[in-house]
């Protein structure tokens, strides 16, 4: 693997977890619930706040976008979220749900000189980007940039991980999984137990189809674990994730990247120490691997 490559992957550990806590912490959820979402699910809220971005998508467009969640899942919510609030509404209050979230685990940090430093750093890397083919980046590159540098490296870190989503997608439809095969074959390499995609939507039919195709190309067995081809061909889509991610690193270059990472740190802990994001995620950060 490129070693632009490698740092592409590093710098996705560190900067997930800062974009992710905006659909954990309670300060988003009660911020969401101020808007009107039913809290009694995480998904109305997920989506109101991942999508506005995008506009007042439709489900077809959110369905596109997200590519792992079943067509009826995204129906189930979108467009119904713009019957709540608007985009507009909804991206004021989720850069102000932000702004309280960070404000309340680090208190007077947010506005240290490191923080500063860190955000100019992560706009750099941001602003880098291409968009071809990236939805999702795209549209949080299109929203003006907050001003306060603690909302400035939280934006930065949003457009980012949708960078390297968006490419992901491409590196899924490249090795012909389509969405549900997608969550099929990442079980079965154990990056995160069955249970935990249930969210996404898909019926106990769906998925056995699923199992049942990528069994006939030979890359899941009768227990529906992987099979040594079906190991490689994840491999082969997180490498090409983390190829098509290199891009905002390899210009930023390995030093600033380090350094941004080291300035960063006290929001990725902070976000740890305060439990705000599930033990086991379906993103495999913690257990995939990539040889190189």
């Amino acid at each position: 693997m490129r070693a632009e490559s490698k740092l592409a992957r590093r710098m996705w550990h560190q900067l997930e977890p800062v974009h992710a806590v905006l659909y954990f912490s309670p300060q988003a959820n009660d911020a969401a619930a101020a808007l009107g979402y039913d809290m009694t699910s995480r998904w109305p809220s997920y989506f109101a706040y991942r999508t506005a971005p995008l506009g007042a998508a439709g489900a077809r467009l959110a369905t596109a976008a997200y590519y792992s969640f079943s067509p009826a899942t995204v129906a189930e919510h979108v467009p119904a979220v713009w019957d709540v609030a608007s985009p507009e509404k909804v991206l004021r209050t989720r850069l102000e749900a932000i702004d309280q979230t960070y404000r309340h685990l680090l208190g007077d940090r947010v506005a240290g000189s490191d923080v500063t430093e860190a955000a100019e750093l992560a706009r750099r890397a941001a602003q880098s980007v291409t968009v071809g083919g990236r939805p999702f980046a795209a549209a949080n590159l299109d929203l003006p940039w907050p001003d306060e540098p603690h909302l400035a490296l939280w934006h930065a870190a949003t457009v980012l991980r949708e960078h390297r989503g968006d490419g992901h997608l491409a590196a899924l439809a490249a090795a012909e999984l389509d969405p549900c095969e997608a969550l099929v074959s990442f079980a079965a390499i154990g990056a995160a137990p069955v249970a935990n995609f249930a969210g996404r939507g898909w019926s106990e039919q769906e998925w056995a189809e699923a199992t049942e195709r990528l069994a006939a190309r030979g890359l899941v067995d009768a227990a529906g674990q992987a099979t040594e081809r079906g190991r490689e061909l994840r491999d082969q889509v997180e490498r090409m994730t983390d190829d098509l991610a290199a891009e905002p690193w390899r210009l930023l270059g390995e030093e600033r990247a380090g350094r941004l990472a080291q300035l960063a740190s006290p929001f990725l802990g902070a976000v740890f120490e305060a439990g705000l994001l599930p033990m086991t995620s379906t993103l495999g950060i913690a257990t995939v691997r990539v040889p190189d």
